[in-house]
C-alpha cells in the first residue's frame, strides 16, 4: 500500500468539505480572526520578523495567522487541494506566505532555506510513520539556536473508543488503516468510495527521543487537561474553548505542547 498516496487523495477530498464547514470559521478568519489558540500564541511569544516553516499546514489558516502576527511563513502540505486553497486564501486576504505541495519527508528537495522556528500542530504527526526521519528534517532546516514548537493531541486519547473506554494499546507499532466516511467537521460525509486514511500513533517518549537523538534540546513539555476543539465524540464544554470527556472530565490528558532548540 502506498500509504502517503492514500492520505494525499483523502485529504484532497476532505479539504473542500473543511473549507465549507463551520468548524474552521473561514469567513470570520477572512475578516481578521486569528485561527491560532491561546496556548500556542502564548508559548510561541513574539514572532515578528521570524522565518517560520509550518509542517502539514492544511489549507493555510494557521500559516496565515502566523504571517498576520508578523512572521515570514512557508507552509508545507501533502494535499494538492489544500495548497491550492492556501495560495488562493493568501491572495484573497492579501497576506503573503509561501505554500509548497510536498510530503514533508521530501522537504529537503523543495526547501533550501533555514528557519528561526519550525511549527506543527493538532493532528499532524499521526500521519507520519518515521519520527527519526521527521526529527532529522527539523534539525536540518533550523538555524543554529532555532526552535521547534509543536502542540498535539495527547497519544493517550488514541487508546480510547467513542465511549471513553481503553480499547487500544498506547504503544502502537504498526500502521492503522481506516476507510474514510466522514471527517471531524460538520457536513463532512465524503462522496468518494474507497478513500483510506493511514495513521501511526506515537508515544510522547518516541517524540522526545527522536528530537534528542537528532541534536535538539527540549526546552519544555506541557500537558493539558482539556481539548481546544470539539472534534472527538462525547465532549462537553466546561469553559469557552475548553472541551473534556463527558466521562472523565479534566482527570486525563487531552493535549501536549513541546519546544525544542537546535544545539
Amino acid at each position: 500500500m502506498d500509504y502517503f498516496e492514500h492520505n494525499r487523495q483523502s485529504w484532497n477530498e476532505l479539504t473542500s468539505l473543511h473549507v465549507e464547514s463551520s468548524f474552521y470559521e473561514l469567513e470570520a478568519f477572512k475578516k481578521g480572526n486569528n485561527s491560532l489558540n491561546h496556548i500556542e500564541l502564548e508559548e510561541l511569544g513574539d514572532i515578528r520578523g521570524k522565518k517560520i516553516l509550518h509542517l502539514q499546514c492544511h489549507f493555510g489558516m494557521d500559516s496565515l495567522s502566523l504571517a498576520r502576527l508578523g512572521a515570514e511563513v512557508t507552509g508545507i502540505d501533502i494535499s494538492d487541494a489544500s495548497i491550492k486553497k492556501a495560495k488562493e486564501l493568501s491572495k484573497e486576504i492579501d497576506i503573503p506566505a509561501t505554500f509548497i505541495r510536498s510530503n514533508i519527508y521530501d522537504i529537503k528537495i523543495v526547501s533550501d532555506d533555514s528557519f528561526d522556528i519550525i511549527f506543527t500542530s493538532y493532528g499532524a504527526i499521526n500521519w507520519l510513520n518515521d519520527l527519526d526521519k521527521w526529527a532529522k528534517i527539523i534539525q536540518q532546516n533550523l538555524k543554529p539556536d532555532g526552535k521547534f514548537y509543536m502542540i498535539e493531541f495527547h497519544p493517550f486519547i488514541y487508546t480510547l473508543n467513542d465511549d471513553w473506554e481503553i480499547t487500544d494499546t498506547y504503544f502502537n507499532n504498526k500502521e492503522l488503516v481506516t476507510t474514510v466516511k466522514n471527517s471531524y467537521t460538520d457536513n463532512s460525509n465524503v462522496s468518494k468510495n474507497n478513500l483510506k486514511h493511514v495513521e501511526w500513533h506515537h508515544s510522547i517518549s518516541e517524540v522526545i527521543n527522536s528530537l534528542i537523538s537528532n541534536g535538539l534540546n527540549i526546552d519544555f513539555l506541557n500537558e493539558f487537561p482539556y481539548q481546544v476543539y470539539n472534534c472527538f465524540p462525547n465532549l462537553i464544554e466546561t469553559e469557552k474553548g475548553k472541551w473534556v470527556s463527558n466521562k472523565f472530565g479534566d482527570k486525563i490528558p487531552y493535549m501536549y505542547s513541546l519546544q525544542a532548540r537546535k544545539i
